[in-house]
């Protein structure tokens, strides 16, 4: 569910027409709803009610500090992957026990920052990186608390660029292994294992995986209290899917979702963490973009965009699916026309879709594509010389630019020519 709906003929985001915010910032822009973060947050939330846990937003679907704000004081935590995101986290004003950092590839300076500005635990994802965190916990005269991130060696289901839990994935230690790395992590100095950490991937439209990771991990937990540890936390992951395209099949609800953990790790008595992102963020947000020209070829037409590739990756990246609507809605039984809807960019990767049957649009008119507040703005680029478009938080009848756009003088101005020039 979101809250992009018709009102009166118009495409409202809550209680604020697409053609005003258009009017004010200029096309393209994101557009996100502040009642459905919320509402998909609190679906998580309830659905964990029944023992303690910590829904920890992953903050790389959508890392603007309004959303990460909204979120926040609704009660989430953040998953963080970088040094960069866990100070945007703790600006967005998230304190250090709420945030959880993950990530194959923390440097010793992102450690240093996370455990000087105070962290829920550390995801730990290999043996190097123990003894780093280690050494700087150490040197820092503190103790960094550790889960160890097990790869169950589990199918996802999923798009192969987005699994993480089979054995050939770069993530986490393999869960054959677990006992020997828990071991040596109880050995050195600076470190206090307080659970486990698993995560399969994303966009998983089927609760069998995640059961199956899960049972692995309810294993572990026993074999690993039996060998000493004090096992309190299980950190989940995330992954749940949304439905992008319009289909009879729905994924899984939190509710589905929340049940399973309870089911299949409930007895154990740890705190649950969980760190969903584009379930979250996904239908919160939309793209909203003018069409430039309606250009006819060779056995079809071309609705040539103002957004492109650089704005909105994933159809190039992972040749995702967005449902693309007008934003005058129209007319019952309008006529389909088939396009191909393509944005400028000088690429012929630069294409959102190709054969879509949507109702007839001209040049100016305004389509909204849904399902794009996750992995859209956060993958967005300045290729081409484009601008960065802008964000826009909407609240009930209110709206605000959460991110400007960029003028060219300010993008060309970063460069610096060097003296021999």
């Amino acid at each position: 569910m979101d809250h992009f709906l018709y009102k009166d003929g118009a495409l409202c985001a809550e209680d604020v027409p697409i053609s005003e915010i258009a009017a004010s910032v200029g096309t393209p822009f994101y557009v996100y709803s502040t009642a459905t973060l919320t509402r998909h947050f609190r679906l998580f939330d309830d659905a964990l009610s029944w023992g303690p846990h910590l829904v920890c937003y992953a903050m790389k679907a959508a890392s603007n500090q309004a959303i990460l704000k909204t979120l926040a004081e609704a009660g989430a935590g953040m998953d963080v992957v970088s040094e960069g995101e866990y100070l945007r986290a703790k600006a967005a004003g998230v304190s250090g026990d709420k945030i959880v950092f993950s990530g194959v590839g923390k440097t010793a300076a992102e450690i240093r920052t996370a455990l000087t500005g105070g962290i829920r635990q550390f995801n730990v994802e290999s043996e190097p990186e123990m003894h780093v965190l280690s050494a700087v916990a150490t040197e820092l005269g503190v103790e960094a608390p550790i889960t160890i991130r097990v790869n169950p060696d589990v199918d996802a289901k999923t798009h192969a660029k987005i699994a993480t839990g089979k054995s050939e994935n770069k993530f986490g230690i393999p869960i054959a292994r677990a006992r020997d790395v828990y071991a040596m992590a109880a050995s050195l100095p600076g470190l206090k294992v307080v659970g486990i950490d698993v995560h399969i991937g994303s966009q998983l439209t089927d609760l069998e995986p995640f059961e199956l990771a899960y049972q692995k991990v309810a294993e572990l937990t026993e074999v690993l209290r039996a060998d000493g540890h004090d096992i309190i936390r299980l950190d989940l992951g995330g992954g749940l899917g949304i439905p992008y395209a319009r289909s009879n099949e729905a994924p899984p609800t939190p509710t589905d979702y929340g049940a399973l953990i309870q089911r299949t790790v409930g007895h154990l008595g740890c705190e649950i963490e969980i760190e969903p992102g584009r379930l979250i963020a996904g239908n919160a947000g939309l793209l909203v973009s003018s069409v430039i020209y309606v250009k006819s070829g060779e056995g079809r037409d071309f609705l040539i965009l103002d957004a492109a590739m650089n704005d909105l990756i994933r159809p190039a990246m992972y040749e995702a699916w967005h449902d693309i609507v007008p934003v005058v809605e129209p007319k019952a039984g309008a006529e389909q026309t088939q396009y191909d809807i393509v944005g400028p960019v000088c690429e012929s990767g630069d294409t959102f879709a190709k054969e879509r049957m949507m109702p007839r649009v001209a040049s100016g008119d305004l389509v909204a594509f849904r399902t794009a507040g996750a992995y859209g703005a956060v993958m967005s680029s300045e290729y081409n010389t484009r601008p960065l478009i802008p964000e826009v938080l909407v609240h009930e009848d209110q709206f605000a630019v959460i991110r400007a756009r960029p003028t060219f003088d300010e993008i060309i101005n970063r460069d610096t020519i060097p003296s021999w020039l």
